[in-house]
């Protein structure tokens, strides 16, 4: 029998107010802090709103393909960060699928893209494609498609279990939009520097050989999710069979490069199943 320390004892002695939950694929594993106090998901929002996207394309409201930012672009360049807008304005600095240049400008573009197609807002589309379905009850949204959710922990880990078992989407969709799109893209990923490469997939960061990280070292490079400037992540590692979700009442920052690495190898060392490293 495995014996481990709890793997979120370390949690206490950040210099934050966090709270942290594990699940597995049979349910919550182990939690700490105050898991239903509601806290801003910040960039962590644009897994949902990816999914709300993708929902629209397996409903035939959207197509990946569709046109959409920059000449060249589309709906998939958009999720992926490959549609060479700039972070925070449409100013245009690449050619489509040349660099990943992480884009909040381009999440905005697709709220709108979808707003326009389903002739309904943005919210209300999210709202009816993933809050509703997926039991987020606790769990707001409102103005940005990239960052506009807050709610507890409790609905932050539900929507780790739905990624970790998927029912909302089919798992051909799910495996598409976590696997690299656009291969071999070099880019900044924020807070950590220039990777190379820089891999994405349609909505949802994917872990691959970056260095640094912000997952740990034993996350298998299958590892997919999303971290916020609010001090939030959501990571799910298919191979491990594990996914962490954590929420703090400080920004993104230094004690957040310190502290979540070794928080998920804690996690996957107490938790996962083994895999090849």
């Amino acid at each position: 029998m495995r014996v481990v320390a709890d793997p979120l004892a370390a949690v206490g002695t950040w210099p934050v107010t966090a709270a942290v939950a594990v699940v597995t694929t049979e349910g919550l594993a182990a939690g700490t802090g105050d898991l239903d106090r509601s806290r801003p998901w910040a960039s962590v929002t644009k897994l949902l709103s990816a999914l709300a996207v993708l929902v629209a394309v397996e409903e035939g409201t959207l197509a990946l393909d569709w046109p959409a930012g920059p000449a060249g672009s589309t709906v998939a360049h958009l999720l992926a960060h490959a549609s060479g807008m700039a972070s925070d304005s449409p100013r245009v600095l690449a050619p489509p699928a040349t660099r990943r240049i992480y884009s909040n400008a381009g999440f905005e573009l697709l709220g709108q893209t979808l707003e326009d197609a389903a002739e309904m807002p943005f919210a209300d589309y999210l709202r009816a494609a993933t809050l509703e379905p997926l039991g987020l009850r606790a769990t707001g949204f409102d103005g940005s498609p990239a960052a506009g959710a807050h709610g507890p922990l409790t609905d932050l880990a539900r929507l780790g279990a739905e990624l970790l078992a998927p029912s909302l989407l089919a798992p051909e969709t799910v495996a598409l939009a976590t696997s690299v799109a656009f291969p071999d893209l070099d880019g900044v990923l924020p807070g950590y520097g220039r990777q190379g490469p820089n891999d994405w997939g349609l909505g949802f960061e994917v872990r691959g050989r970056k260095d640094p990280h912000w997952t740990g070292r034993r996350n298998s490079p299958q590892t997919f999710g999303h971290f916020g400037r609010s001090g939030s992540f959501l990571w799910v590692d298919p191979v491990a069979g594990v996914a962490c979700a954590e929420l703090a009442d400080s920004p993104w920052g230094p004690w957040a490069a310190q502290a979540w690495p070794p928080l998920s190898d804690a996690v996957l060392a107490a938790h996962g199943r083994p895999h090849p490293s």
